[in-house]
């Protein structure tokens, strides 16, 4: 109940359209009412020659008492009803496809909005594919459970007009057709009962299945690097089996619930029509009456079917808002606190006082780091694997919060700033280039969305990615394909790198650029991220030691602890796991490992990834 009205709330902007919707509602019930009508004057005053009763002789004076007039105007009313029901029924169409549609895309949007804004231990934990499933294939419940309510409306106004006509009828007839309300409301009760449980699960397997393709997609490299398309599919199809075996049980079940609610008005509409055609035969109803009663009741069965058959479908309804609204709920965990501030251009004065962090299940990932940054300088973050660089420097922009300690930029706690004002100030350059599909000058407009062409060129000059770009067939608005795999690795980091210089924020976040680049192509990047870095405060996060030799200082991270601080030559003299670490990187450069090499940074490197 409480998902339902708040469901109702996404209806209120569009109130008028709304307003429209239950006139043509009541309309659509009128008009149907007066449907049967024209049957009953056809048989009883047509071809019965009986006379009209008062009201309608008076209205249609002008026809007399000729049957061929009369049955002219029958025949033409009865089609001026059928044309009027249909112009109402495309009105009506129209109306409510304007209003789901909008509804639906409001839902979506902000299901959309809201999974940008959570923090990234929410995506750490969760599968991409479900949060799509979430957002599009369960985005339109809201709509759904809204646009069921007209049909429910007209199908109860209807069932109450005809049973009216009827009563006057007969009345033994219109009580007797209600024979039928007790078991179609025990069968709903009883169908919604236990059918939701079982759409639940069903709705789980379905987002596994979508979460195993994106996946897949993602990973398609690794998948045929490997040869593991067959164990893919494989994975895919067991999957889809489940999902397909739990959606048949349930299919089953619907159709059996149809089968019973079918059954039951079928027996009704036969009791019916039995006990009126003994009042016919009695004399206390007329064949033209008993068809109207029929036609009524036929009318009074289908929306009880329609009112029965919709409440049971709304099980599947009421599953897909749950998933829906869970996704709305769910905290967003980093957000602006009460009273933030926004900053205007930071200088790049940076602290870290005692800060501690830890992933959920896995604790003190970071432990009391404490250092101080200057404005302009080159930062170096170094350690083992797993030691906590990325995540130290992720707690910069607020992807995570530390759970103690503080970050101060220029004397401000970072959490005092707007989020948006804050990641103004950074920019970033990871590991691996992550590229938009769109054109070349479109990725690096990201940067800053109201740049000009000429700027744009400015930055790729910056980059050293004006000279590859000119040479490719559309030059700048050449269309790079899903995560820009068109281009080299090293195209794609100049591209970041782009991005970067045209965003010309003060602060810089390099998070191991160039691991992943032969040695050529990391001389034209170190080249680029030269004069990106200059004026900037810059973290550069780094395995080969070789590019940090000239930073103002190194950052020593071990199992979370900051062990070591000071310059290249400060810290090859203290003889610590720096010098370790250099050591290593030497011999691998200069010959075989010793086993004194090995065994001095073997504990290190054991330690979990971060």
């Amino acid at each position: 109940m409480k998902y339902s009205r708040r469901a109702f709330r996404y209806l209120m902007p569009y109130w008028r359209l709304a307003i429209v919707s239950v006139l043509l509602i009541v309309l659509a019930s009128a008009v149907g009412l007066l449907a049967p009508w024209p049957l009953q004057i056809l048989i009883d005053n047509v071809l019965q020659n009986q006379p009209l009763p008062p009201w309608l002789a008076d209205w249609l004076q002008f026809v007399g008492q000729n049957p061929q007039s009369l049955l002219v105007v029958v025949v033409v009313g009865g089609l001026l009803i059928t044309l009027l029901q249909n112009l109402v029924n495309v009105l009506d169409n129209f109306v409510n496809a304007r209003l789901e549609q909008t509804i639906v895309l409001d839902l979506r949007s902000e299901l959309f909005q809201h999974a940008q804004r959570l923090d990234m231990s929410f995506h750490d934990r969760r599968r991409s594919g479900m949060v799509i499933y979430a957002i599009n294939s369960q985005g339109d419940g809201v709509a759904r459970l809204i646009m069921a309510v007209p049909p429910l409306a007209q199908s109860l106004l209807t069932l109450i007009g005809m049973f009216w006509i009827t009563y006057h009828l007969d009345a033994q007839l219109a009580i007797l057709s209600l024979c039928v309300v007790p078991v179609l409301y025990l069968s709903v009760r009883h169908y919604m009962a236990r059918i939701q449980p079982c759409l639940q699960e069903v709705r789980t397997m379905e987002g596994e299945s979508l979460s195993i393709v994106h996946e897949a997609m993602s990973m398609l490299r690794v998948i045929v690097a490997f040869g593991r398309e067959g164990h893919e599919f494989k994975r895919f199809r067991r999957q889809g089996e489940k999902a397909v075996d739990a959606r048949v049980k349930i299919t089953v079940r619907q159709t059996f619930f149809s089968l019973i609610v079918n059954s039951t008005t079928a027996a009704g509409t036969a009791l019916v029509l039995g006990i009126g055609a003994k009042h016919v035969l009695d004399g206390q109803l007329s064949v033209g009456e008993l068809l109207v009663i029929m036609a009524y009741i036929a009318a009074v069965y289908q929306p009880l079917e329609a009112i029965s058959t919709t409440l049971g479908s709304l099980q599947e309804v009421f599953v897909s808002i749950q998933m829906a609204f869970k996704l709305l709920d769910t905290d967003t965990g980093i957000k602006d606190d009460p009273g933030a501030r926004p900053i205007d251009r930071a200088l790049g004065h940076i602290r870290y006082e005692d800060v501690q962090f830890s992933y959920r299940g896995r604790e003190d990932t970071l432990r009391d780091v404490s250092f101080e940054v200057s404005p302009g300088q080159l930062v170096a973050v170094v350690g083992p694997t797993g030691a906590g660089k990325t995540t130290l420097i992720s707690l910069l922009p607020r992807f995570y919060d530390a759970q103690s300690g503080r970050i101060l930029l220029d004397g401000q706690n970072i959490r005092e700033l707007t989020l948006q004002s804050l990641r103004n100030q950074i920019s970033v350059v990871l590991q691996e280039p992550l590229l938009f599909s769109g054109s070349i000058a479109d990725n690096i407009r990201y940067g800053r969305l109201d740049a000009t062409d000429d700027e744009i060129i400015a930055a790729a000059r910056n980059a050293n990615a004006h000279d590859f770009i000119l040479k490719l067939p559309k030059q700048y608005q050449t269309e790079l394909g899903e995560r820009g795999a068109q281009l080299s690795g090293g195209e794609r980091q100049r591209i970041s790198v782009a991005r970067a210089f045209l965003k010309d924020a003060p602060i810089l976040i390099l998070d191991e650029p160039t691991s992943s680049i032969d040695s050529k192509t990391e001389a034209v990047i170190l080249d680029a991220l030269d004069r990106l870095m200059a004026g900037r405060t810059t973290f550069m996060i780094a395995h080969r030691l070789s590019t940090i030799r000239h930073a103002d200082k190194i950052l020593v991270i071990n199992q979370g602890r900051q062990v070591e601080q000071g310059s290249h030559e400060e810290l090859l003299t203290q003889r610590g796991l720096y010098h370790q670490l250099h050591e290593l990187q030497k011999g691998r450069s200069q010959g075989p490992l010793t086993s004194a090499m090995v065994d001095s940074t073997s504990h290190a490197n054991m330690e979990p990834a971060t």
